[in-house]
């Protein structure tokens, strides 16, 4: 029995050590970082730790009660990502300056739709304004396939080009199916249409270079996302921006409870393995999930990225809990400028009462993602002209 005690006690002591050695090291590298560094992101295999696991045994800590929660602090992703996008503007000065090179960006647009136009039209003027060359191919709903490969293998040859993107969700097709159904009298002919995805988004995005994968969905930059020792080299935009407003709003990340809400490949995924890189134990719930409410108020950190307008209510909420609102959902309203306008997954005025801290949406994590796609970029071109 002793024995086993002093066992626990050494790995307890471990343990203890090897933590309070990363927090140092970390804080070390948030002290010593330089004009040229932009994200105070550090890189992910510095913060790997090994699996000693101490005592099991833990003491519960009462939710505090809602009383004692003060209004929330506001997450300005605007103002932050203008600061980062500066910073980015700086070193391409720089490296113009010094190689006579820029970053440069092309972008594949398929289709028409309002939002990914809008999203594109963002992406290409924080270009413009931090000095990043860009360029979009834009293709029609009912294009061949064929034609965007084509556009892709231009691109990765191009050695102007350093970042890709493809612009998502690829469009659907409406076809229309006629059949005739016959009726006591007559033979009667019936529509109904129906959609089609006559673009594969796999194929499509795995021809994307690796070396130019700025959104990080290559299959080996997710891969190395989840792998202990591993480093990608590109982390999803929106996930990356989502953990640089936590780490720029002095958020606590190492052993405290998160959950994602929504598991896309883009977004709810990406986010939950960067939170567990970061030593959070993370928690998923999706559509399909039973008692979400219940798991979510346990959450120090929540993150929601479903795209259901007010999903989230302040009973979701534990008090004190941190919030980043990835949703984006347009709503009916007379009253606004172009008849709509944008709401979260989080019912915004429920959380300000509860948590400690939440973003708006807009205005939140949305600059943030346009943001970590220039820094995407920019590391790119670094990295291919060995720039530093």
């Amino acid at each position: 029995m002793y024995g086993k005690i002093l066992i626990r006690m050494r790995m307890m002591n471990a343990t203890r050590k090897v933590v309070v050695g990363w927090a140092k090291e970390y804080k070390r590298y948030l002290s010593t970082t330089t004009t040229n560094q932009i994200l105070l992101s550090p890189p992910l295999v510095s913060v790997d730790l090994p699996e000693i696991w101490g005592s099991t045994s833990t003491l519960y800590h009462h939710h505090p009660s809602q009383s004692s929660v003060s209004h929330a602090k506001i997450i300005n992703g605007k103002s932050i990502a203008e600061e980062i996008t500066s910073r980015v503007a700086s070193n391409v000065k720089r490296m113009k300056e010094s190689i006579g090179k820029v970053p440069g960006l092309a972008v594949i647009l398929v289709g028409q739709r309002r939002d990914s136009l809008t999203y594109v039209r963002n992406k290409i003027k924080a270009c413009e304004e931090a000095g990043i060359k860009s360029v979009v191919a834009e293709f029609p709903d009912s294009c061949a396939e064929e034609d965007i490969m084509t556009s892709l293998s231009k691109f990765n040859a191009d050695p102007s080009v350093h970042g890709i993107l493809v612009q998502l969700p690829l469009p659907e097709l409406e076809y229309y199916l006629e059949f005739y159904k016959r009726t006591l009298y007559v033979l009667q002919m019936t529509c109904k249409s129906f959609l089609v995805q006559h673009l594969d988004e796999e194929k499509i995005l795995n021809l994307v270079s690796l070396e130019k994968d700025v959104d990080g969905f290559h299959p080996i930059n997710m891969g190395n996302l989840s792998m202990r020792g591993r480093e990608p080299l590109f982390v999803p935009c929106t996930p990356k921006g989502c953990l640089e407003l936590l780490f720029r709003s002095g958020v606590e990340i190492v052993g405290k409870k998160a959950v994602v809400i929504g598991r896309s490949n883009i977004v709810g995924l990406p986010t939950a393995l960067l939170l567990q890189r970061h030593h959070a134990t993370v928690t998923i719930v999706h559509a399909c999930t039973k008692n979400p409410e219940r798991i979510t108020c346990e959450a120090d950190i929540v993150v929601t990225a479903a795209g259901v307008p007010s999903l989230i209510r302040g009973s979701w909420l534990k008090p004190g809990a941190v919030v980043i609102d990835v949703g984006t959902c347009p709503v009916e309203d007379p009253s606004a400028e172009y008849g709509y306008r944008l709401v979260g997954d989080v019912c915004y005025e429920e959380a300000l009462s509860i948590a400690s801290a939440v973003t708006p949406v807009p205005g939140g994590v949305g600059p943030m993602t346009i943001a970590m796609l220039l820094c995407n970029t920019l590391d790119s071109a670094k990295r291919l002209y060995a720039f530093t």
